[in-house]
């Protein structure tokens, strides 16, 4: 019997990417989940998620705590420099037609064992960016311990499932920076609860230009309406060159997803990781956690 070919992207079980679905012949494509029915599009000027017309929900909105977002973070000339030290080093074929570089400890967290052998640190090229994101308010005494880059290309069908962030390890603040094109973050729940729902007026204020939504109380029409919290998915757009931090609800309760559809042009993400407080001074591992920071805020990384 002929040695079975190998496999010309990282997918493993049920996880496909373009790639390995054209080697199947076109094959299913990877793990479906339910639809959505109830669409919205979060609204950083507000912080509403806003009913889309197209799911039947315009002109209804509920509050989505734990965004924010910094436009333009960095220049497109850093973008462009930053891209180029990245590509210096390698990157690694990974799930869902995602390639990827770590730079941070070897972590198992179903056993929730790490290893600080082979991490040296984030890289040199992050130094700058980690000082800038300590000078905004949300980002205060943001010490990261962990950057992961993450690369997405449309012609292998890039994608990354549903799913929350470890939360014995990593801390309360999810930092990503977007490169090189803009793109959706689409934020679901399993949750059984219904969300409660406001009427927007869509028409000016004194203090909002024409057309920004502006909250109704419900007492005011009589008006009341919920949608069953795991059928919403909240759109969250990214501009190219925007820092995302997620905290609070958005990081603990919501997962987030970037569909294959959402990337239409070549894309990389840089997410920025904090330790969790069992890692921090007075927690229960409060040394390992700052060996750790010592390692990372070195700079002298190499992705392991």
């Amino acid at each position: 019997m002929a040695a079975a070919l190998p496999r010309c992207c990282g997918c493993k079980g049920v996880r496909t990417c373009l790639l390995c679905e054209g080697e199947r012949d076109g094959g299913t494509a990877g793990t479906l989940y339910p639809k959505k029915t109830a669409h919205f599009i979060y609204c950083l000027e507000t912080g509403l998620a806003l009913g889309t017309e197209k799911s039947g929900f315009a002109g209804w909105a509920f509050p989505f705590p734990g965004v924010a977002m910094i436009k333009d973070f960095v220049s497109a000339d850093e973008e462009t420099e930053l891209v180029r030290l990245m590509d210096q080093d390698d990157w690694k074929l990974s799930q869902s037609g995602r390639r990827k570089q770590d730079y941070g400890p070897k972590v198992n967290f179903r056993k929730q064992k790490l290893k600080t052998g082979g991490f040296d640190g984030l890289p040199s090229f992050s130094r700058e960016i980690v000082h800038r994101m300590g000078q905004h308010p949300v980002l205060e005494r943001f010490l990261p311990v962990e950057q992961c880059n993450l690369d997405y290309h449309p012609e292998r069908g890039s994608a990354i499932d549903p799913h929350l962030d470890d939360s014995w390890l990593w801390g309360e603040r999810l930092v990503s920076l977007n490169l090189l094109s803009p793109t959706v973050l689409s934020m679901s729940r399993d949750s059984n609860e219904r969300l409660q729902l406001l009427s927007v007026a869509q028409q000016g204020t004194r203090n909002s230009p024409p057309n920004d939504p502006v909250p109704r109380d419900p007492e005011d029409t009589g008006s009341r309406r919920s949608v069953p919290c795991d059928q919403v998915e909240v759109a969250i757009h990214l501009p190219a060159r925007s820092l995302l931090v997620l905290f609070g609800a958005a990081r603990y309760q919501w997962k987030h997803a970037i569909h294959r559809q959402h990337i239409e042009s070549h894309r990389i993400c840089a997410t920025f990781r904090e330790l969790s407080a069992e890692f921090c001074p007075g927690g229960k591992q409060g040394e390992l956690g700052q060996e750790l920071l010592e390692i990372a805020l070195s700079f002298q990384g190499k992705p392991v």
